[in-house]
């Protein structure tokens, strides 16, 4: 029997998507703060400690200390529980904080677990707890970056993530590889190993463009990429903000300088 209440959904647009939950009598969703889009006059918004499973126990204590994790992970002390109170269907929507993509998955479809990117979760249905999954290898802890902590979710039921840019599902197989930018994973199932990588060479790391360390998945297991992790666009932004011009040596030690704008003559 399911734990988690079974919402209906529908995911608009192309780039900048949004998802609008219908919401039968007395089902709940729960969302991250300041997630919601609009809603229907008869839904009831109310503030939530914890994880939002609505299972870490009653007392004071342990909500805190289930609350307290999501902060380790970047999000915010509290979350927002969505509950229809009419006696017919409503709705409420949810919208992306940035450009990009709403995916949705069934954890029921991939053993009950999904370990995701700390700033990816979006909402979920009530029943579904959100924590908090430590890289354990100290090499991971040390170069990962926005890998190192992850959000774990787990439940039976659906929960929505966001990213940037165009998101590719890919299937790894036993002992199967896959390089990537630590900031380009959105979500992987638990059976997927999370390593990291020096990319090589220290021309690699001086020149290459890509930094000096590469994340690594190995699986079997299911993995979800971004085109645009988010850390990637702000970065641009800040350096636009600033009317610094980007080279193709972004992401080397030498920074901005350029090689091109060495060479340039006076």
């Amino acid at each position: 029997m399911k734990r988690a209440h079974e919402v209906e959904y529908e995911i608009h647009g192309e780039d900048l998507q949004f998802v609008e939950i219908m919401l039968d009598p007395a089902e709940t969703i729960i969302a991250e703060a300041g997630a919601m889009m609009y809603m229907d006059e008869s839904i009831k918004m109310d503030t939530i400690f914890g994880d939002g499973s609505g299972k870490e126990g009653n007392d004071l204590k342990s909500k805190l200390f289930s609350a307290g994790k999501r902060v380790i992970t970047g999000e915010s002390l509290f979350m927002t529980s969505f509950t229809n109170t009419a006696s017919e269907k409503k709705c409420v929507s949810f919208a992306a904080p940035y450009p990009g993509k709403v995916i949705a998955f069934d954890l029921g479809d991939y053993g009950g677990m999904m370990i995701c990117q700390r700033d990816s979760f979006l909402c979920a249905a009530k029943g579904i707890s959100i924590g908090i999954a430590f890289q354990k290898k100290i090499g991971v802890g040390l170069f990962g970056g926005e890998g190192f902590i992850m959000q774990r979710l787990e439940g039976d039921g659906l929960t929505f993530m966001h990213a940037g840019g165009t998101i590719i599902k890919k299937e790894l197989r036993q002992g199967e590889n896959v390089k990537l930018d630590t900031g380009c994973l959105v979500a992987m199932t638990k059976t997927v190993n999370y390593d990291i990588q020096f990319a090589g060479d220290i021309k690699n790391a001086l020149f290459g463009g890509e930094g000096l360390v590469l994340a690594t998945l190995s699986g079997p297991g299911t993995v979800w990429l971004q085109s645009l992790p988010f850390s990637r666009l702000a970065d641009r932004i800040h350096s636009a903000g600033k009317g610094g011009s980007r080279t193709k040596e972004e992401g080397s030690l030498l920074g901005g300088i350029g090689i091109g704008n060495l060479l340039k003559s006076d």
